[in-house]
């Protein structure tokens, strides 16, 4: 498969996918080592994760120079290399504490019977990760799975696989982990092959593609862990503070080039303060930087192709329908990449698409609303239900906003928080997600099932016992 580098537009690196016979020697491989590593305790699979972080220190640069090809943004690939590195450690500490399963008891019900519980992780995890922060949304399922005694089937998305060259260097140092955690390479078909061949699956990517997953994960009677898209909104009141909130939407909005599922996309502002709102975030707009000289800016090319004819038709359809532009509003391509400056658009409704579909690009479309109520209604009326924010200088009003929101999690006076905070678990609403959350301490718990050993410490009732005329 050919792989196109954003900044150049260029397809320069060949990614060999795998066949599906490969793949399924890769699980029938993993599955016969997974008897071995979860047995270990969880003490002894610690020890092999810090060998592996060791491993992944040493290749970190090799790793973040393949990330900031794919993704075109070096200082962010040099943040998500050192991300992986915290979420090792942190797991490394967090799992042996929540690994507790209960002490032997009586039943309430059944004073006879003894009640042991095991704790049994799923032998064979499939990981499905996107394009748009390759490397740590392969990891933060990957690495609570192993700790809990699962073996990984890894599938990176084909849109940006350069870091797995080094990604398997780094796990290929140390060959208990290398028995238990194996890469996939390739497009949809190797995504079938994975989903195919595992007991449970973690995916993050569109809503369309999660539900065709879980649709197969249903028919093969398997849990599907759904992390999807997101049409994040904003409700800012009119006691917000301007400066702070035009520059936390601004960042949310755009940074990563607004390649984030929880990047802030519905700006809903107080009709008092709403045309200062927009004049100053547009002029915090037109001070973006592009990074077209890789080595300074402030925000990069798009990549995927795909994704930017999605953005154009969206502001398109907005102008279309009666949108004001105020800054932006062309993908433009330069020097190959394609490039698309922060879009400020006002006057748009819920009948346009960049309203109520996911964008995934660096567009901060505004509209004005009343009242709380009015504001509220809005906000919730999508399909999704990922995050949001409130802005207010009044913590109590905008708490008792964000109660009200239909999201798994709210950012007071800041957005898009969920990419720094990940020890709140939070779940998924609507069409956003499903099942349990990667985040907090569910993100290792998800990965066991509970089964019970029931011993009788009694004689057991007998036929005999049954007998109708004893009544």
């Amino acid at each position: 498969m050919k792989v196109r580098n954003p900044r150049t537009g260029e397809y320069d690196y060949d990614l060999m996918e795998d066949a599906t016979e490969l793949i399924a020697e890769k699980a029938e491989e993993t599955r016969a080592a997974q008897k071995a590593w979860r047995n270990l305790t969880i003490g002894e699979r610690v020890a092999v994760l810090q060998k592996w972080l060791g491993s992944f220190t040493e290749f970190q640069t090799e790793i973040a120079e393949q990330l900031a090809i794919d993704t075109a943004r070096k200082r962010i690939a040099a943040v998500e290399t050192g991300g992986i590195i915290g979420l090792m450690q942190a797991w490394s500490y967090r799992a042996p504490q929540l690994y507790n399963p209960p002490a032997e008891r009586p039943s309430a019900s059944a004073t006879t019977v003894q009640i042991r519980q095991q704790w049994v992780p799923y032998s064979l995890v499939g990981v499905i990760s996107p394009w748009n922060f390759p490397l740590l949304l392969a990891l933060i399922d990957t690495i609570p799975a192993l700790l809990a005694g699962c073996g990984v089937l890894l599938k990176p998305s084909e849109v940006t696989p350069r870091f797995m060259d080094g990604l398997e260097k780094s796990i290929a140092a140390v060959p208990e982990l290398a028995a238990v955690l194996k890469l996939v390479r390739g497009g949809a078909e190797a995504g079938k092959a994975v989903v195919n061949s595992v007991d449970a699956i973690c995916f993050t990517g569109s809503v369309p593609t999660g539900k065709k997953i879980g649709a197969v994960c249903a028919e093969r009677f398997i849990p599907a862990f759904l992390e999807l898209g997101g049409k994040d909104p904003a409700i800012v009141l009119k006691d917000a503070d301007m400066e702070v909130t035009t520059d936390a939407i601004l960042r949310s909005c755009v940074g990563a080039t607004g390649q984030a599922c929880q990047s802030l996309e519905r700006i809903y502002v107080a009709e008092t303060i709403h045309d200062q709102f927009v004049n100053e975030i547009t002029a915090k707009a037109e001070t973006v930087t592009m990074t077209i000289n890789p080595e300074e800016g402030q925000m990069g090319p798009l990549i995927f192709q795909a994704q930017a004819e999605k953005i154009q038709e969206q502001i398109d359809d907005a102008l279309s329908k009666g949108a004001k532009l105020y800054t932006g509003g062309k993908v433009e391509d330069i020097n190959g990449g394609l490039w698309c400056r922060p879009t400020v658009l006002t006057n748009v409704t819920h009948d346009m698409k960049v309203m109520t579909e996911e964008t995934f690009g660096p567009v901060i479309p505004i509209m004005a609303f009343k009242t709380e109520e009015e504001a509220l209604h809005l906000a919730n009326d999508s399909i999704y239900g990922l995050s949001a924010s409130v802005f207010s200088k009044n913590n109590d009003k905008a708490i008792e906003i964000a109660s009200q929101l239909e999201v798994g999690a709210v950012s007071i006076n800041d957005g898009s928080l969920t990419n720094k905070v990940y020890d709140a678990e939070k779940n998924s609403f609507k069409e956003s997600g499903i099942n349990g959350s990667r985040m907090g301490d569910a993100g290792f718990l998800r990965f066991f099932r509970k089964k019970a050993i029931l011993i009788q410490t009694a004689l057991p009732e007998k036929m005999a016992d049954f007998e109708e005329s004893s009544f």
